[in-house]
């Protein structure tokens, strides 16, 4: 497979897993949530089928529905440092927010963890969607989405100068001569941008990567711009695969017209599938995880996703669109976009579009045969809608171990899968090039 284009899976990580009834399945191990052992494990099984890494998701605040499910959040950057301790090559993808941190901060936390993982970081890039999370910081109100996309691009601008601050060697290290860093390679930022002010330089030298891997999440107008620009994964929900094929070229026009190499923009939708050995017994999977949903949970999430309260009493009757108002900042979300699509695409029932978005909040869910997921993923790795994909266990363990041990030996066998890791870090993995620091092309001297 030398040279031929392959696929790129990452291991998307929810506690108890994606389904929202994973915890009530006899098969979901919900005794260990808080047990790093069982985090280790997961990321270790994901090493052994040579995933290109693993997922975190965060947010700075308490979901308002976890009296009926496991959606509590554990730190990513805690978390994922114990994990690059038991593991050795598997990338490790954790979630900061641009409108709740500061740019030293996650400049030094991000840098930290690529050092200690020899090379494994990425940053999942977000601004953060629960208004919730204002008042844990002392704020009155919730950034708007345009204010928060521009402190985004401004966060972006700072820190990617905050880890180009050290060229690579300065850190030099000389015992016999004395000199521990050459302080003509390491430079003050001096970022004033419009939001945000940084004087530099990092206090922590280059990390094995120049940068962690920009991984972005979003894909509204405002994400998709920001994802041209910066991102080299982008984490997306389709339901179908015109929507995916439409995005994934838009994506790669938009980066090409920026100046940028497509083929290093990486587009990688979350599937989560439900795999057995007959259809019919994957699709009775399936069902089992929805009748465990609970309408006081599912009718939440509707209302966060629509903004429109129904009651139980609602749920055998039809989705009634005309309570949907697509107007103001809601209307502008891509996964408000991506449910108002199914609506008008099918005719469904309240509790069908409930069990819909119980499988992954809008990400597509597969139910099938090993063969059948396999032919699933590789139709949109083939024809244009996919690079790869986030894989979004519904129950954990064992939602992955069957994923990996019977879908995985398919697309090897295809030829779309590695069998063996040939790199060491996240970067080799996506097959994307390790920066150099801007300050050492400005520095360079002038060739005569």
């Amino acid at each position: 497979m030398t040279g031929a284009r392959e696929l790129h899976l990452n291991l998307f990580i929810y506690p108890g897993g994606h389904h929202e009834a994973a915890r009530r399945h006899g098969s979901s191990d919900t005794a260990r949530l808080l047990d790093i052992r069982f985090y280790q494990d997961l990321a270790r099984r994901a090493e052994a089928a040579a995933f290109d890494g693993i997922f975190l998701a965060d947010g700075p605040a308490l979901a308002d529905n976890v009296r009926y499910a496991s959606r509590f959040r554990l730190e990513p950057l805690t978390w994922l440092s114990a994990v690059a301790a038991a593991t050795e090559r598997i990338g490790l993808i954790g979630t900061a927010s641009t409108t709740y941190t500061e740019p030293y901060n996650l400049a030094r936390q991000f840098a930290s963890l690529d050092h200690l993982s020899a090379g494994r970081a990425g940053w999942n890039i977000v601004t953060t969607g629960a208004p919730q999370a204002a008042a844990n910081f002392g704020l009155d109100a919730h950034p708007v989405h345009a204010e928060r996309y521009e402190r985004a691009r401004d966060f972006l601008e700072a820190v990617t100068k905050l880890w180009d601050s050290w060229e690579d060697g300065a850190l030099v290290a000389d015992q016999a001569g004395g000199l521990f860093a050459d302080t003509d390679r390491i430079h003050a930022v001096d970022h004033e941008g419009p939001l945000l002010s940084v004087k530099g330089p990092l206090n922590i030298p280059r990390s094995p990567q120049g940068r962690p891997v920009y991984v972005q999440a979003g894909s509204s107008p405002d994400g998709r711009a920001l994802a041209a620009r910066y991102a080299e994964t982008v984490f997306t929900a389709h339901q179908t695969l015109e929507s995916a094929q439409e995005f994934y070229a838009d994506l790669k026009r938009r980066a090409a017209r920026l100046g940028r190499d497509p083929g290093q923009l990486l587009v990688l939708p979350g599937i989560s599938p439900f795999v057995a050995s007959t259809e019919a017994e994957a699709r009775r999977l399936h069902e089992q995880f929805n009748s465990l949903t609970q309408p006081e949970y599912s009718l939440e999430l509707l209302h966060r996703l629509l903004g429109i309260r129904l009651s139980q009493e609602e749920l055998d009757g039809p989705v009634p669109r005309e309570l949907i108002g697509t107007e103001g900042e809601r209307g502008d979300h891509s996964r408000f976009r991506l449910v108002l699509g199914i609506i008008e695409r099918e005719e469904l029932t309240v509790r069908q579009l409930l069990h819909r978005l119980a499988g992954a909040r809008g990400h597509r869910v597969i139910a099938g045969t090993p063969e059948q997921v396999a032919d699933q993923l590789s139709q949109w790795f083939e024809q244009g809608a996919a690079d790869g994909f986030n894989v979004m266990p519904p129950w954990l363990p064992g939602g992955f171990e069957v994923f990996a041990d019977e879908v995985v030996p398919i697309l090897r066998r295809r030829g779309l899968f590695r069998h063996a890791y040939t790199g060491s870090t996240l970067r080799e993995h996506y097959g994307l090039p390790r920066p150099g620091s801007r300050y050492a092309a400005r520095a360079a001297p002038s060739v005569v």
